[in-house]
C-alpha cells in the first residue's frame, strides 16, 4: 500500500456520495459538481466520489474529506479509469482514491489488473478502488493489490444479473470471502432501508450517487408514480 494522506478507517460504516452529471446535462459543470459535494459533506457524506479531471480538482477544493476519483472514457467494455495513464491524470488532479475498473476483462492499454494497482501505487501517493462485478472480480482484485473492493459493475459486466436494488447477495458473498481490501457497496443503492441492508450484508461503507445527486432520475420516479 501506498505512502497515503488519508485514514480509510474515517470511512468504516459510512456514507459515501457520488455526485455526477451526464454530458449534456445542466449540472454538468465542475463546479456545480464541487457544490453539490459540499452540501453532501454538509449532510454527513464522509466521502465524496466524483467523474472527471476538473471535477476532482474542484471538489478536492470545496471539501475536507476523502475524494475518490474517476475518468470515464467510453460508454462499453472497460471505461472507467480504463488505463493507467487515466488513473495517474486522476491522481494528479488530487483524487485520495482512484477508481478503477476492477473486472478481469482485457484493459485498453494492454495492462493487467495487478500492472495497473502497481503503476498507480509507483507513480502517486493515491489508493486504488477496483469497481467489480462479481466475486471473481473481487478476488482477482484483491490479489492485484487493490486498496478497495467496489460492487460498482454488479449487473453491467455481464457476469451477474442486473438487480433492481443493490445486489446484497454478492455483497454478502464478498464480505464472506474475508479479502484483504475493504468492501464498499455501491449500485443501484436507492433508498436509505437499502444502504442500510448493504451495510448489514457486510459492507465496510456504502456509496450513494443517483438517488441524492441527480435531480433528473429523482424527479422522474415521483413522476412515474403520479403517472402509473
Amino acid at each position: 500500500m501506498p505512502h497515503t494522506l488519508i485514514n480509510l478507517d474515517s470511512l468504516a460504516g459510512q456514507l459515501v456520495v457520488s455526485a455526477q452529471a451526464y454530458p449534456g446535462e445542466p449540472m454538468r459543470d465542475p463546479r456545480t459538481t464541487a457544490q453539490v459535494a459540499a452540501s453532501a459533506v454538509i449532510g454527513g457524506a464522509a466521502g465524496i466520489r466524483v467523474q472527471g479531471i476538473a471535477d476532482i480538482q474542484f471538489t478536492r477544493a470545496a471539501v475536507e474529506v476523502p475524494v475518490i476519483g474517476l475518468w470515464k472514457d467510453g460508454h462499453s467494455g472497460v471505461f472507467i479509469t480504463p488505463t493507467l495513464q487515466h488513473a495517474l491524470s486522476c491522481a494528479s488532479a488530487g483524487a485520495h482514491i482512484v477508481a478503477i475498473d476492477g473486472t478481469r476483462r482485457p484493459r485498453p492499454d494492454g495492462l493487467t489488473l495487478a500492472e495497473t494497482v502497481a503503476g498507480i501505487h509507483a507513480g502517486s501517493n493515491a489508493l486504488v478502488m477496483a469497481d467489480c462485478g462479481s466475486l471473481d472480480d473481487a478476488v482477482a482484485a484483491a490479489e492485484a493489490g487493490a486498496d478497495i473492493i467496489g460492487t460498482t459493475l454488479a449487473g453491467y459486466s455481464g457476469e451477474r444479473p442486473k438487480t433492481d436494488g443493490p445486489d446484497l447477495e454478492l455483497i454478502a458473498q464478498i464480505a464472506a470471502a474475508g479479502l484483504d481490501a475493504p468492501l464498499i457497496a455501491e449500485g443501484r443503492i436507492h433508498t436509505p432501508a437499502q444502504a442500510r441492508a448493504a451495510l448489514d450484508a457486510g459492507a465496510f461503507a456504502v456509496v450513494v450517487g443517483t438517488a441524492i445527486t441527480h435531480p433528473a432520475s429523482i424527479t422522474g420516479w415521483f413522476k412515474d408514480a403520479l403517472t402509473a
